[in-house]
């Protein structure tokens, strides 16, 4: 807070209560007499007005009702109040002082509170995800795709019992839409964010470091291409982010809930991931996955994106006490792996499993594992590289193909010409079976030249590879990569001769030679045991020796984030002084390489080292582990480097931010039965008191 403030004044002026009105109803308050705007803003705005003149008692000069019901709902929403104990409160305080001039019901507290912020829409979708009922098709009553009915069909109803006893008309599927053009208007109405908007062009170091995804290269080409929007700094650059989770906390009910939430880039780095920044534009209901018909609930958003983008839209700003024409880009998207495939139609799954290397993705069936193992990481490395030529240590061929080059929007777009996107239904695909449909990001007319359109997320991929390297250096059942049938794979592929399973001279047992990864029961106990005895520091990462088993000489229950403190700094500790050195040496470097990719200030110099690293450290460890190891998981961390230098530092790209909001949504989840709605108005509500919030502190001065 300002250090000049007196906090003997009146606490009711650094409200401002008329400017905080002034500001949500600027079309209202400002009709001069005459007014402009629609009847119902103007009645909600009166009425706010009307509160806002009421004492809060006789003679109180530091509340007035509005401000401190304002103030109260706010605590209930940080705290976590039960709407009941809410009304509770309100009862007490009415009855303790008899002149208090409150609202003494939740529910009415809670008008007079949602009337100062936004709103949502209600647009009814097909059970199976073929369309929504909106436009031209608001009234139907049957899908046109499938014919199903947008109402849930209960048994007939006497005719003779009352109107009131009939059933209610439910729809199956209800998307709640929350508008993203008000909301972006909305960052403009604090002066101080207005000012932060600004930062990625005018206060941001321009020291040749990535910093920023402003100092990535996807930022610039996106400048130079497009001169006129780049023009204006106040023109918002945003990304999308979705996944799902399930909001009842518990895994005995399947229920899969997905948010799309936007996050903007204009602020620095220090905001732009910050909760209070990430605006919630969809809440797709469950209770299954939208899959590939992610794009139908999606149209909503993308057509406001395409008026940002085409016309912009009059918006307020004020810092400078002007309007101007605001317009937004969207830049990528950020996802898991599998949602990946959902939201830019490219398979994630089969022989083409890899979206960067697209139709060249190295790939092998193995036969007796029956997975796809994703190898010969040799076309990565410089064309004179000893280990192109070197048969015996991997696949027994030479490799002498260059690099696959990375798939152009451009090309995409072109390839999909007259691809038929059919929802809610089997698609056609193409004939390699790669691309399951035209994602709908392509309707933005910027998207095809956009250099990272949808990125690889590090969190999850950190995690599949702590995985697959604690499982099978510590040969945990299930878990392991080293087992039968990955040694019958060695047979097949006719490498690694010294690893292949013998039969034995009587011919009734295979023997199976221990690998060069392998631990005794007593270096497993040694591993198990550093990790379970590791002091670390308060709050850098959850209680990792809880997930320690050292009786049975495993991990499990371990998080995303357990993994990657895992990874940057636990691992190579006990892998160095076990493991023999040709093993322990690559899986360090693997662990070096994610420590300084994850640095939140990061050189081009040091991501071209970075770069050559990985992939000699994931040839390295093609002579090491079996081909079964080499999930789609283990070949990605090749394209992370680039993409840092397309999109700059990771913390700005992962699903860290994202999976955390998720994890608020649920504490919102009351009514079990509808458990989108409550996350919905709970939404609204924190929305609307943290924005008003800030307008608070930027009257006082404190950011």
């Amino acid at each position: 807070m300002n250090a000049n403030c007196d906090m003997d004044d009146n606490v009711y002026s650094y409200d401002d209560i008329d400017g905080l009105l002034n500001d949500q109803f600027r079309n209202v308050a400002h009709a001069g007499g005459v007014y402009e705007g629609p009847n119902e803003d103007a009645n909600k705005f009166y009425n706010l007005v009307d509160e806002a003149s009421q004492e809060l008692y006789p003679g109180c000069k530091g509340f007035s009702r509005l401000s401190f019901t304002i103030r109260l709902y706010l605590l209930k929403c940080l705290y976590g109040w039960s709407n009941a104990s809410f009304t509770s409160l309100l009862e007490l305080l009415k009855e303790a002082m008899p002149g208090l001039n409150i609202r003494i019901s939740y529910n009415k507290a809670k008008s007079m509170v949602k009337d100062l912020g936004l709103d949502y829409e209600k647009m009814y979708a097909c059970p199976n995800d073929c369309m929504l009922f909106r436009n031209d098709h608001k009234d139907d009553e049957y899908c046109h795709v499938c014919e199903s009915s947008r109402y849930i069909k209960y048994p007939e109803v006497d005719s003779d019992l009352e109107a009131s006893k009939k059933g209610y008309r439910v729809p199956p599927k209800i998307l709640r839409y929350f508008p993203l053009i008000p909301r972006l208007k909305r960052l403009f109405m604090c002066s101080k964010t207005a000012d932060t908007l600004r930062w990625h062009d005018e206060e941001r170091s321009k020291d040749g470091k990535l910093r920023h995804p402003a100092n990535g290269q996807a930022w610039k080409d996106f400048d130079s291409l497009h001169s006129e929007f780049a023009r204006d700094s106040r023109n918002l650059r945003l990304g999308l982010a979705s996944d799902g989770f399930n909001p009842f906390r518990t895994m005995s009910i399947s229920h899969s809930t997905w948010p799309v939430i936007l996050m903007v880039y204009n602020l620095p780095t220090w905001m732009c991931m910050k909760p209070e920044y990430c605006m919630l534009s969809l809440l797709i209901p469950g209770p299954r996955s939208p899959g590939n018909d992610i794009d139908v609930y999606l149209q909503s958003l993308i057509e406001e994106l395409n008026v940002l983008w085409e016309s912009g839209v009059e918006t307020y700003d004020a810092l400078r006490d002007q309007t101007f024409q605001m317009q937004a880009a969207l830049l990528w998207t950020i996802s898991d792996f599998p949602a990946y495939a959902m939201l830019s139609g490219w398979s994630t799954k089969g022989k083409l499993a890899c979206p960067c290397c697209n139709y060249v993705t190295n790939s092998r069936y193995l036969k007796h594992s029956r997975k796809m193992c994703y190898m010969d990481h040799r076309v990565f490395l410089p064309m004179d590289y000893p280990w192109r030529s070197n048969k015996r240590s991997f696949n027994g061929k030479t490799e002498f193909r260059p690099p696959p080059p990375l798939l152009k929007g451009t090309d995409v777009l072109n390839s999909l010409q007259n691809f038929n996107n059919v929802s809610g239904k089997k698609r056609k695909r193409t004939n390699d079976g790669s691309w399951k449909k035209r994602s709908i990001f392509f309707e933005l007319p910027y998207w095809q030249h956009n250099s990272l359109r949808h990125n690889l997320d590090v969190m999850h991929i950190e995690k599949n590879i702590v995985d697959n390297v604690i499982g099978t250096i510590l040969d945990i059942p299930g878990k392991t990569k080293d087992h039968a049938n990955a040694r019958y794979d060695l047979k097949e592929m006719c490498i690694r001769k010294n690893l292949q399973p013998k039969d034995t001279k009587d011919g009734k047992r295979t023997k199976f030679a221990k690998a060069c990864f392998s631990m005794t029961n007593g270096e497993k106990s040694v591993f198990c045991g550093v990790l379970k005895t590791a002091n670390l520091p308060d709050g850098s990462a959850s209680n990792i020796s809880r997930c320690v088993q050292l009786d049975e000489r495993k991990l499990s229950g371990y998080k995303t984030h357990d993994a990657h403190f895992m990874l940057h700094y636990l691992l190579p500790i006990p892998v160095k002084s076990i493991l023999p050195d040709h093993v322990a040496i690559p899986l360090i470097r693997l662990s070096s390489f994610f420590r300084r990719l994850c640095q939140k200030v990061i050189t081009m110099e040091e991501l071209d080292c970075l770069e050559v690293e990985i992939r000699e450290t994931t040839n390295q460890l093609e002579r090491i582990f079996p081909p079964i190891f080499f999930d789609i998981m283990i070949h990605l961390p090749i394209h992370l480097a680039n993409e840092v230098r397309l999109g700059g530092p990771v913390q700005n790209r992962w699903m860290y931010p994202p999976e955390r909001y998720m994890c608020t949504s649920k504490s919102y989840v009351r009514n079990r039965n509808y458990p989108e709605g409550s996350i919905a108005e709970a939404y609204l509500v924190e929305e609307c008191l943290i924005a008003h919030f800030h307008h608070f502190l930027d009257g006082l001065g404190v950011f």
